[in-house]
């Protein structure tokens, strides 16, 4: 929260925050987000608890109460344990006919990633006198092949001030770029090969990856030639990785011993960008056999009468032109 404040002051506008589980299960961190009245939708444990129905809070006690005192205010005894969302997702009517809707959430080399989606309205438990949140979402979210089920929490509510539900799923499942650019930085420039113990050494290893990921991403956006990956021409980190290891390889080198590396690693780096091509196709090819036998049809055509982008299913990403 003191990261958070620290933004705000610096005049730093944020439209949403998302996090994992380690976070959504923190019912102190999310009251903090409340207080300031910064928009959340993150990521909850399958035990985390919640209510679909406002419970009630006795703020004063009854005028003729008798027996041992007790504190106030506090909630009505029958409401006073929530309902896991596990359980709340399989046995709750307002979950169990609800017809789930298939969103494609990204697209990836392999294809469209789609999720059946549904979501109810819903109140926590807070840390605060108020002991209830006010009203926010919980959303349930199924990956038709896989089978994986994720659960969201938000404080907005789709329909309300602006709030569809593809943009509350838009900052749910944002979280997938950043994980990638750990994976990128762990695997390809040495991230997780912390060969120190100080804290400060720690930091300068953190911020010399950091700094090449953002030269390597910097050059592979002005050199790429297309950005799609069925054009075998897509440029990725990987290979601008691969060619600056070159170039400072061969430094020092005779003019025609640099060529002749050179030339070997654009030969390969050409192999390698054709043989992602035809594996990225084949892989959508069986993904989307696959969702068309679960009835879902992902492909995009074009009207062309109206030159106007038509889907089969809902997109969370915005809409470009296809590939």
């Amino acid at each position: 929260m003191d990261l958070i404040d620290r933004a705000r002051d610096n005049g730093i506008q944020v439209l949403a925050w998302t996090a994992d589980e380690l976070y959504g299960r923190d019912g102190a961190f999310l009251d903090g987000l409340d207080e300031r009245s910064e928009a959340f939708v993150v990521e909850i444990p399958p035990n985390a608890h919640v209510w679909l129905t406002k419970p009630k809070v006795l703020k004063t006690p009854p005028l003729h109460s008798g027996g041992r005192p007790k504190k106030y205010p506090r909630l009505r005894q029958r409401e006073r344990n929530p309902s896991e969302v596990q359980n709340l997702a399989k046995h709750s009517p307002a979950f169990r006919e609800q017809t789930p809707q298939p969103y494609r959430i990204k697209q990836t080399h392999r294809g469209s990633e789609v999720w059946e989606i549904r979501w109810h309205t819903c109140w926590r438990k807070t840390h605060t006198n108020t002991l209830v949140s006010n009203q926010g979402t919980l959303l349930v979210a199924r990956n038709v092949l896989a089978g994986e089920t994720k659960y969201f929490l938000s404080n907005r509510v789709p329909g309300r001030e602006g709030w569809p539900l593809r943009k509350l799923l838009r900052v749910a499942f944002g979280r997938w770029p950043i994980e990638d650019c750990f994976r990128e930085a762990k695997e390809e420039l040495g991230l997780d090969h912390f060969e120190c113990r100080g804290w400060r050494c720690i930091h300068r290893h953190l911020y010399v990856t950091i700094l090449s990921q953002l030269f390597c991403a910097r050059v592979r956006q002005q050199l790429s030639p297309s950005e799609n990956v069925l054009s075998g021409e897509l440029l990725t980190m990987e290979q601008v990785r691969r060619a600056a290891n070159v170039f400072v390889e061969s430094i020092g080198l005779p003019p025609r011993c640099r060529e002749q590396l050179y030339q070997a690693e654009a030969d390969r780096q050409t192999y390698h960008a054709r043989r992602n091509a035809q594996a990225s196709n084949s892989h959508r090819k069986t993904r989307n056999k696959q969702l068309a036998e679960l009835g879902i049809d992902t492909e995009q055509r074009i009207d062309t009468e109206q030159r106007i982008d038509t889907e089969q299913i809902k997109s969370v990403p915005p809409k470009t032109p296809p590939c």
